[in-house]
């Protein structure tokens, strides 16, 4: 099936807003959620939001309302769109797909990611 192929980071400012791009083979995204994951440095990679095939969105509590996930269907590729970015938010952002009816956690493997860094 391949590596999901993030891109999109880059070196912001706070407040900024940012889009982070996912793309996964087609039969990934058809058949799965897709999910966005960050590690910031020194901590563990952590789940942020995911996407099922058919719109249906889910996110961690800590985003409070400044990410959104979406599906770009013709291009087989999620995207994250961060919005009023904090330094906090520094970190590599990755994607991988879950179970689309119920919270599997990543099954597939990772790609590299894409660099965020956020820093006046």
């Amino acid at each position: 099936q391949g590596l999901p192929v993030e891109s999109g980071g880059a070196l912001v400012q706070p407040g900024d807003s940012l889009k982070l791009s996912c793309k996964v083979s087609q039969s990934i995204f058809r058949l799965y959620a897709i999910a966005w994951y960050r590690q910031r440095p020194g901590t563990q990679r952590e789940f942020l939001a995911r996407i099922t095939p058919d719109s249906n969105t889910k996110y961690v509590d800590f985003v409070n309302g400044r990410f959104a996930i979406s599906r770009d269907n013709p291009k087989n590729t999620a995207i994250l769109q961060i919005n009023t970015v904090e330094p906090e938010d520094t970190a590599v952002y990755y994607c991988n797909y879950e179970a689309r009816d119920h919270d599997s956690g990543p099954l597939g493997p990772w790609g590299q990611g894409t660099q965020v860094t956020v820093s006046s």
